[in-house]
C-alpha cells in the first residue's frame, strides 16, 4: 500500500538545452511503494524529465524534491546516493565488464535496507544473468542486457526505481518478463517510475498515470480513468 506522503515531487520544473525550452512548467508526485507511469508521444519531454530528476540537464526553475531533500541543484552522483536507481534508455550497461562486474560494480546497501538486493536475489529474479555471469556486457542480446541494467539498479538498493523506455526494441517475450519482473518489484514495495508505450500492461500494474505533451502534464489519473478514457488515448498517445 503507498503512503501518502510523496517520495518524489516535482513542481512546475522547466528545463533547457541551450536556448532550446523542452519542459515548461511540468508536475508529478510518487508516494513510497507507488507504480507510476510516464507516458507521451515521442519528443514530449519524458527523457528530459528524467535528466531533470537525476540532475544530469538540470532544471532552470521549479522544485524537485525526493525523500524531503531539494534536488534540483545536487549533481547527479549525489542524488543517486540519495536513493534513486536508474534504468536508462538504451541500457547503457559497461559492455567491457562482465555480467558479473557490471551487478557488483556499483553495488552498495548505503540506505541500510533490511532485506538487501544481493547477486543472488538478482540470479533469482533474472536466471538468464546466472548463466551469462561470466560474458561481457556487449555479449548479451537487447533483452540480456535490459535484465542486467534493472539488476545493476537493484543492487544499489534504491527507494525510487526509474526505467526510461522499459520494453523498448525486446522480442515479446522479454518483454512479458519485463514486465512480470516489475510486478514482482511493486508487489515488494518498491517505488517505480516507468517510461512505456505499452498502455495495456502499464494500466494493469500502474497504480496512476501522467500524460505530457509539449513539456506540460497534461492528464493525470488511475488506472481505472485512463482505461475509461479511449479518446484521451488517442489524442496524446496515438493509440
Amino acid at each position: 500500500m503507498a503512503d501518502a506522503a510523496p517520495l518524489l515531487e516535482i513542481d512546475s520544473i522547466e528545463t533547457c538545452y541551450g536556448l532550446s525550452q523542452v519542459l515548461f512548467g511540468l508536475s508529478l508526485s510518487i508516494r513510497r511503494g507507488e507504480m507510476v507511469s510516464l507516458m507521451g508521444r515521442n519528443g514530449m519531454g519524458k527523457t528530459t524529465t528524467i535528466r531533470s530528476i537525476m540532475g544530469l540537464t538540470p532544471a532552470r526553475a521549479g522544485a524537485i524534491r525526493f525523500a524531503g531533500t531539494e534536488v534540483r541543484s545536487l549533481p547527479s552522483y549525489r542524488i543517486a546516493k540519495l536513493g534513486i536507481g536508474l534504468v536508462p534508455e538504451g541500457r547503457q550497461i559497461f559492455p567491457n565488464l562482465t555480467v558479473r562486474e557490471n551487478l557488483v560494480a556499483a553495488a552498495a546497501n548505503r540506505l541500510g535496507s533490511p532485506d538487501p538486493w544481493s547477486l543472488e536475489k538478482i540470479h533469482a529474479l533474472f536466471p538468464r544473468l546466472a548463466e551469462r555471469g561470466s560474458n561481457m556486457g556487449n555479449q548479451l542480446s537487447g533483452g540480456e542486457q535490459q535484465m542486467l541494467a534493472i539488476g545493476r539498479a537493484l543492487m544499489t538498493n534504491p527507494h525510487l526505481l526509474i526505467l526510461d523506455e522499459a520494453t523498448e526494441g525486446l522480442a515479446p517475450l522479454i518483454r512479458e518478463e519485463i514486465w512480470n519482473c516489475l510486478s514482482m518489484l511493486k508487489a515488494r514495495g518498491q517505488s517505480i517510475l516507468v517510461i512505456d508505450k505499452n498502455v495495456e500492461h502499464l494500466s494493469r500494474i500502474c497504480d496512476r498515470h501522467y500524460i505530457i505533451e509539449r513539456g506540460r502534464t497534461v492528464w493525470s489519473g488511475t488506472s481505472a480513468q485512463l482505461t475509461a478514457k479511449p479518446d484521451l488515448q488517442h489524442r496524446y498517445l496515438g493509440i
